[in-house]
C-alpha cells in the first residue's frame, strides 16, 4: 500500500525546479523518499507530480508521523540527557531561500549532529535513523539563553587560543589593532548551478579578496554559515549585522539575483572593515580557502571553536592600566543612550525616505504627467482655432507639455539614483544598532556581578584574588566596549559623509536637468 502524507504548510513550487505546490491540509501519495536534500516525489489527489519539502508533510506510517512536529523540522525531545537539545537536522542544515541539502558537507554532518549520521542510501529522517532526538553542536546556537558574562569573569577561559585581541590607546580612547594593509572583496558573476541532476538549482556568487586576487565561490547558505560562526565568537562583544533574508519564490530573477548580490557585498565589505573579524581564522577561510579539503576541514575547525560567547573577552589586552568601575559604567551609560538615540533616528529617516520613494515613483511624476496633458491639450484646442500667427504659441505650448512628461519621468526613476543609497546605508546602521543592545546588556550584566563580589568575598564564595581577577576581567570588558564604539563612531562618520556627498550630488544634477529642461521650454516663448 502507498504510504499517504498529510500537507502540513502551503508550499509554491519554483518555476524548472520539478516542484509540486501543494495545500495545507491536502492529501499525498508518496511515490520516492530516496530523492535525497531533505525533498520528497510525491502525486497530488489531480495526478499532478514533482518534489516537496519533506518538513512540508506528516508522513503516515512508517514511524515518521510523530518524528515531526507541526512546528516544522523540531523534533520530539524525549530523551534526557545533556545532549539533547530538540533541534532536527532539517534545521541544522537549512539551505539558501528554503532549500534543504544533506550534501552541505558531506564528511561533517557529525559536526551538526553530534555521532549521528544520515543514511546515505535511503536518505530516510525517521526514527530508525536518528533515534527519538538529534544532537547538535553546543557553540552552533550559543546564545538560545542569552550570553551569561559569568563565564567570562569566574570560569577559566580556554588555554589553547593563540589569538589575541589588543587595545590600544589614542586619542580617542581605546581602539582596535587596524591592520596595515586594509582588507576589501568583490562579489561579482552570480551563476545557476544545480545538484541532484539537475532537479534543484542555486545561484553561485565569485567572491575575490584583494589579498591574494583569487576568486572563491560561494552559495547563499555558506555566507549563512559565515554570520553564524561569527555570532557565534564575536556576538558578545562586536555588532554582527545581519545578512539579506531569505527568500523562497523569485530568487533566480534577475532583479532579485542583482539586489542579492549588492547586499552580500555590502555585509561583506562592512565585515572587512572589521579590524577583529577580518583577521580572524573563520573569515580568512571564507575568502581565501585554497581546495574543497582546506574549506571543509577548516569549517569543522571552526565549528569545534571554544573561544566563543564571552569567552571572547579573554583574548582582549589591553595596553593600559584598569579602568576604574564607576568609570566604566558612566560610558556604558553613554553608549547605550547614544545607540538607542542614533537608531530613533535611523528609524525616522527610514520612514520619510520610504514615503519620499512612493510619493516619486506613485503620485507626484502622475501629477506631472498630468500637467503636461493639460498643456498639451490646451495647445490643441489653440491650434483648432485657425487663427493667423499662431503655430509658434501651440507648438511652444506642445513642447512645455513634453517637457513636463519628461520631468515626470525624470522623477520617477530619481530614487533609484541617490535615495536608494541613503536607504541602503540607514538600513545597514539598523541593523548594526540593532546588535549593541545585547552587547551592552552582557557589559551591563557584567558590572553587576562585579559589584557583588564584595558580598561574595566576605560569604567565602570566592577569594579575594577571584575579585581581583574580576575587575581586571571587567576592565577588559569595557576596554573591548569602548574599541568598538571607536570603530563605530569612525565608520559612522565616514559612511555618512560618503553617503551624504553622493545623494546631495546627485540631487543637484537631479534638479539641474529639471531647470535646463525648463529653461529650454521658457526659451520657445521668449521668442514670441
Amino acid at each position: 500500500m502507498a504510504l499517504k502524507a498529510q500537507v502540513l504548510y502551503n508550499f509554491t513550487a519554483e518555476p524548472g525546479n520539478n516542484e509540486l505546490s501543494v495545500r495545507e491540509g491536502e492529501t499525498l501519495t508518496i511515490l520516492n523518499r530516496t530523492v535525497g536534500g531533505g525533498w520528497i516525489e510525491a502525486q497530488n489527489s489531480r495526478g499532478q507530480t514533482g518534489l516537496v519539502p519533506e518538513d512540508y508533510l506528516q508522513i503516515d506510517g512508517g514511524g515518521d508521523g510523530d518524528f515531526w512536529s507541526r512546528a516544522g523540522g523540531y523534533v520530539s525531545n524525549t530523551t534526557e540527557g545533556p545532549d539533547s537539545c530538540g533541534y532536527s537536522q532539517q534545521e541544522a542544515v537549512e539551505d539558501d531561500d528554503g532549500e534543504w541539502d544533506d550534501d552541505w558537507d558531506d564528511q561533517s554532518v557529525s559536526s551538526y549532529h553530534g555521532n549521528n549520521q544520515v543514511d546515505e542510501d535511503t536518505g530516510a529522517s525517521g526514527r530508525s535513523t536518528y533515534g527519538p532526538s538529534v544532537k547538535i553542536s553546543r557553540n552552533k546556537f550559543p546564545f538560545s539563553k542569552g550570553p551569561n558574562p559569568e563565564v567570562f569573569l569566574l570560569a577559566k577561559p580556554p588555554s589553547n587560543s593563540r589569538d589575541r585581541l589588543p587595545v590600544y590607546m589614542a586619542e580617542v580612547g581605546p581602539v582596535w589593532l587596524y591592520p596595515t594593509s586594509p582588507l576589501d572583496c568583490v562579489i561579482a558573476d552570480p551563476k545557476k548551478e544545480s545538484k541532484l541532476y539537475g532537479l534543484k538549482s542555486f545561484i553561485e556568487y565569485q567572491v575575490t579578496p584583494n589579498t591574494t586576487n583569487r576568486p572563491v565561490n560561494h552559495r547563499y547558505k555558506h555566507f549563512d554559515w559565515l554570520y553564524e560562526r561569527l555570532m557565534a565568537k564575536f556576538g558578545s562583544a562586536l555588532p554582527i549585522p545581519s545578512l539579506p533574508d531569505k527568500q523562497v519564490t523569485g530568487r533566480f530573477e534577475e532583479d532579485f539575483i542583482r539586489m542579492r548580490m549588492e547586499q552580500l557585498q555590502a555585509w561583506m565589505s562592512r565585515m572587512c572593515r572589521h579590524p577583529v573579524v577580518s583577521q580572524s581564522e573563520v573569515f580568512q577561510l571564507f575568502l581565501a580557502y585554497k581546495d574543497e579539503k582546506e574549506w571543509k576541514a577548516g569549517k569543522r575547525t571552526a565549528e569545534k571553536d571554544e573561544m566563543v560567547g564571552p569567552i571572547i573577552f579573554s583574548l582582549i589586552e589591553p595596553e593600559a592600566a584598569e579602568l576604574d568601575a564607576a568609570q566604566v559604567e558612566h560610558r556604558c551609560e553613554h553608549y547605550s543612550r547614544f545607540t538607542k538615540s542614533m537608531d530613533e533616528g535611523v528609524r525616522e529617516l527610514l520612514n520619510v525616505g520610504h514615503t519620499h520613494w512612493k510619493r516619486c515613483t506613485g503620485p507626484l511624476p502622475k501629477e506631472y504627467e498630468r500637467i503636461g496633458r493639460a498643456f498639451r491639450n490646451l495647445s490643441t484646442v489653440f491650434n483648432s482655432s485657425k487663427y493667423p500667427g499662431e503655430e509658434t504659441l501651440t507648438d511652444a505650448l506642445t513642447a512645455a507639455g513634453k517637457t513636463y512628461e519628461e520631468i515626470a519621468h525624470i522623477i520617477k526613476q530619481q530614487p533609484q539614483n541617490d535615495l536608494h543609497f541613503l536607504l541602503e546605508t540607514n538600513s545597514e546602521y539598523k541593523g548594526l544598532l540593532g546588535c549593541f543592545p545585547e552587547i551592552i546588556a552582557v557589559h551591563k550584566a557584567a558590572v553587576e556581578k562585579v559589584k557583588e563580589a564584595e558580598r561574595l568575598v566576605s560569604a567565602g564564595k570566592i577569594s579575594n584574588s577571584d575579585r581581583k581577577c574580576m575587575n581586571h576581567r571587567i576592565s577588559c570588558m569595557s576596554y573591548s566596549l569602548q574599541a568598538e564604539m571607536n570603530h563605530f563612531h569612525s565608520n559612522r562618520i565616514y559612511d555618512y559623509t560618503r553617503v551624504m556627498q553622493l545623494y546631495l550630488e546627485r540631487q543637484v544634477i537631479f534638479y539641474q536637468q529639471i531647470a535646463d529642461k525648463l529653461r529650454a521650454a521658457l526659451s520657445q516663448f521668449t521668442t514670441l
